[in-house]
């Protein structure tokens, strides 16, 4: 689907008519349950060093083309029969590669357990901001009804880009490298939602 919602795999309309805000407050710390469940990877050094709780907020950070998004689409396709819920927003990424990703999700049967969201690198700023509240309001969906999501931000650093240009266009002054200085804010609020 595209940022907001619609369908763009040719697959027809969805079913689904349920609405839901993008733009929510993140539960509070008292409200929320302990991490204490492990959300496997399947990747056996991240497992056994630094395993992921559910519930859990991590950060992969890394040069271009060191294996980030391989980590990660690796990640979904080990969830198969784990119960868990993917989600797999793509900001601001070629067409092509959303393509080649969507492609070997769907080679390894993860389509059937996982929600691509895609507002390419043509999309207008506006949309690439949105992309990763329009996930996160699916995943928090899916969290009330009692399942385990899994939400992978492919890239955040292009959605701090497409914040940059909606500021400078409403004239927000700029901070350094001409980033507003709420673009941290912006992020952690965004992640926190993230909980269990």
């Amino acid at each position: 689907i595209n940022a907001i919602g619609e369908p763009i795999d040719g697959k027809g309309p969805l079913n689904n008519t349920k609405r839901r805000e993008i733009f929510k407050v993140a539960p509070g710390v008292m409200s929320r349950v302990e991490v204490n469940e492990p959300l496997e990877t399947g990747i056996i050094a991240i497992d056994s060093m630094i395993p992921i709780g559910k519930g859990q907020r991590e950060l992969i950070i890394g040069d271009r083309q060191t294996g980030k998004t391989s980590i990660v689409i690796d990640t979904i396709i080990n969830q198969k029969d784990k119960n868990v819920k993917c989600i797999y927003v793509a900001i601001g990424q070629k067409n092509s590669t959303v393509a080649q990703i969507t492609k070997k999700l769907q080679d390894a049967g993860a389509m059937d357990y996982t929600t691509v969201i895609v507002s390419g690198a043509s999309e207008l700023a506006p949309q690439q901001y949105i992309a990763p509240y329009s996930g996160t309001a699916i995943a928090e969906e899916w969290m009330s009804e009692g399942k385990d999501c899994l939400i992978i931000y492919d890239d955040l650093s292009k959605h701090a880009i497409a914040y940059r240009t909606l500021s400078l266009l409403l004239r927000r002054p700029p901070g350094r490298e001409a980033y507003p200085g709420d673009v941290f804010y912006l992020h952690s609020q965004l992640l926190e939602r993230a909980a269990k």
